[in-house]
């Protein structure tokens, strides 16, 4: 059954690669506007460091799990009947990981097209997002974070891979066209630590909400 947004209730979602800044992002504006968050499965989630391990082997049963996670948190989301946030879209897992995978050899054609009929049917049933913002920053900066996260299940990550994801997240930027989008700079907007960066954010989404468009915050003002 096709579920759709209650008046008055936002769906946000978060796009950007590895290291981005997604999950931070998330706690921030999940505690300034009282929004619900639902964070990507990255403890819990059972297939994770054997993908990283071995991509070819758990690759089609990883992108099966997000697939099927990432439509279970919006249903439970709607149902709430409150506005929420999520740190990552399930546009992302078609269009930029399950086509890189693709790419690299690590799915084969059949897991490939099998994966792709369950997630346009899955898509279907979903309502499109508010919002979704989009956050971008160099790859050596990826890089930089993700080594001081110091994350075991990263270990294995080859800034070439972040490269790749990086170009397919720019194709899909230019074909996106779900919802409005807040496009913002992750690099110099440090939202963490700097209150007048988040302040900028916060005014970009409202702005984008309150008019339908879209908005990129380049550098800070």
């Amino acid at each position: 059954m096709n579920q759709t947004l209650k008046p008055n209730q936002h769906l946000i979602v978060l796009a950007g690669n590895i290291g981005s800044g997604k999950t931070s992002l998330t706690q921030q504006l999940s505690q300034h506007f009282g929004w619900e968050a639902s964070y990507e499965s990255v403890d819990n989630n059972p297939y994770l460091a054997d993908f990283y391990a071995d991509m070819r082997t758990w690759a089609f049963h990883l992108q099966m799990y997000f697939l099927g996670n990432r439509a279970q948190e919006v249903e439970t989301l709607l149902s709430s009947g409150r506005s929420a946030i999520m740190d990552r879209s399930i546009y992302e897992d078609a269009h930029i990981f399950v086509r890189a995978l693709h790419e690299m050899n690590n799915l084969s054609d059949r897991d490939y097209h099998a994966y792709f009929k369950l997630y346009e049917l899955v898509l279907r049933q979903l309502p499109k997002p508010s919002l979704l913002i989009r956050l971008v920053a160099p790859v050596d900066t990826l890089v930089e974070r993700i080594q001081q996260r110091a994350r075991s299940i990263e270990d294995t990550i080859d800034p070439d891979y972040l490269r790749l994801l990086d170009s397919y997240y720019q194709q899909w930027a230019a074909e996106y066209a779900e919802s409005p989008v807040l496009t913002v700079n992750s690099q110099l907007f440090d939202f963490v630590n700097t209150p007048l960066h988040l302040g900028e954010i916060v005014y970009g989404i409202e702005h984008c909400l309150s008019t339908n468009s879209s908005l990129t915050l380049s550098t800070p003002a």
